[in-house]
Formats: structure tokens, sequence, C-alpha cells
């Protein structure tokens, strides 16, 4: 692999953990579609440059690229896709909800903390 791809795959990662901890749902989106090319990417420069796999006859000591990684690559772009689909159609229906765009706290979440903080709370008295 190339310094340059190597560092073009690793900004996409970056930007796309970057995006990706916002609470914002269209940069939580941007940045999932920013890692699913990143790894694309990837998948294609593992695979190595050469001529097509199961094209024609092959003179010896010609390199061929490897038919694995694109085939998987191929399989990471129709997961992505579909992926991206479902996430817009979430952002949609929150959208048309709570026309608000930001990921709101989980008031489930912060009781069953505090639950648990008490019982640790009441434990810990115990031990004493």
């Amino acid at each position: 692999m190339s310094l340059t791809a190597a560092v073009v795959v690793a900004v996409l990662f970056g930007a796309g953990v970057y995006l990706l901890l916002g609470r914002s749902l269209s940069r939580i989106i941007l940045g999932l579609v920013l890692m699913a090319h990143a790894a694309n990417l990837l998948l294609m420069v593992v695979g190595g440059a050469g001529r097509p796999p199961l094209v024609g006859e092959f003179e010896q000591g010609e390199k061929v690229a490897d038919p694995l990684p694109q085939a998987l690559a191929l399989t990471a772009i129709v997961i992505s896709f579909g992926v991206t689909a479902f996430l817009l159609a979430l952002a949609r229906r929150s959208w048309v909800l709570s026309r608000d765009d930001r990921v709101g706290d989980d008031v489930e979440d912060r009781r069953i903390v505090g639950v648990a903080d008490r019982w640790l709370a009441r434990r810990w008295r115990r031990e004493r």
C-alpha cells in the first residue's frame, strides 16, 4: 500500500469518527458514509494493481489483481448503501416528529444509572 493511500484512508476514518461522535443526525450519517468510503478504499488498495482476474489468457509473470478484495468491496458498497438509506429514513422520521436534528439524552438510561448508583451506595455502606 502506498503512503498516500494510507494517509487518505486514515484521514477518511478520522473524519468519519469525528463526525460520528457529534449529536446531530446529519453528522452521524455523514460520518458513517465517510467511514464506509474509507473501508472501500482500503479494500481496493489491498487488492493491488494488475490485470483484472478471469479476463482472457495471462502471460507468464504478468501481475493479476486479487479478486477477493474486489468482491468484498462490492459487498461493502451494497451494505453501506442500504445502511445509508435506512439512516436517512430514520433521520427524516425524526425530523418529522420533533423538527430537530439533534440526538437527545435517553431519560430511561439516566434513570437506570441512578438506580445502580443508589444500589452501589447501599452496598458500600453495608460493607463498612
